[in-house]
């Protein structure tokens, strides 16, 4: 079953109608859920948080956002990324792809994967693969870049595996004051710690992120978390 919105909408028109017709919480939740099809707000926002879709997750995305994406290997982060970038080229931005992994072969070929047509996009989207990567390199690259880019980077702990480059702390918040200043969406693809177990909860959370280097994770304004192709959100605060 369909969500008429994303639940964080449905939470927002719960608390207008408690407030205006003077109605616990609650109950304007259960009701909203009653309206969705569901016999209480419990079981909607469990339905919620087993998928969303790369259209709904585009829909939670503010420009200036610096959105943390992380999953286990081989779990699907960098496909839903292009999703993202492919939902954000749909609606005429530009996507830009920073990876210091795969080749643009290789993207191409996810774009295959995931079903999109490339072409389709071509002029609206840039790959990079250079070893210089780094923030200063990603703001100097995207200097005229217009507002509303979605930018994906590829991955967050290898930002600053060359002791050449500044710490990763130090990048981050440059991206984050960068993406802010410009409108931008940047989207960071991050690894799982191998303790997360899978058994034991259903998604990872900030908690398994795997931090090589001090980082503070506040500084993302929203998190997902991807296990066998489905994602949860957090609202980061």
């Amino acid at each position: 079953m369909r969500l008429s919105g994303p639940i964080y909408r449905l939470k927002r028109k719960a608390r207008l109608m408690s407030r205006e017709e003077n109605i616990p919480l609650h109950e304007a939740l259960d009701r909203i859920a009653v309206e969705e099809g569901f016999r209480g707000w419990s079981l909607l926002a469990a339905r919620a948080e087993t998928t969303t879709s790369a259209e709904e997750m585009f829909a939670q995305l503010d420009r200036g956002d610096l959105v943390l994406l992380g999953a286990r290997r081989g779990h699907g982060k960098t496909l839903m990324s292009l999703r993202l970038a492919v939902e954000a080229m749909k609606s005429g931005n530009r996507g830009a792809f920073f990876t210091l992994e795969d080749t643009e072969s290789d993207v191409l070929d996810r774009f295959r994967v995931i079903g999109a047509k490339f072409e389709l996009f071509e002029g609206l989207f840039e790959f990079d693969s250079s070893d210089a990567i780094s923030a200063d390199y990603i703001v100097d690259k995207l200097a005229s870049a217009p507002e509303g880019t979605l930018v994906v980077i590829d991955y967050l702990q290898i930002l600053d595996q060359n002791r050449q480059k500044p710490e990763l702390m130090v990048q981050v918040r440059a991206l984050r004051s960068f993406a802010q200043e410009r409108g931008l969406i940047i989207v960071f693809l991050s690894q799982i710690d191998r303790s997360y177990d899978p058994s034991a909860k259903a998604y990872p959370g900030l908690e398994d992120v795997r931090l090589p280097n001090p980082l503070d994770l506040a500084l993302f304004d929203k998190t997902f978390f991807l296990n066998r192709g489905e994602v949860q959100l957090q609202v980061a605060g």
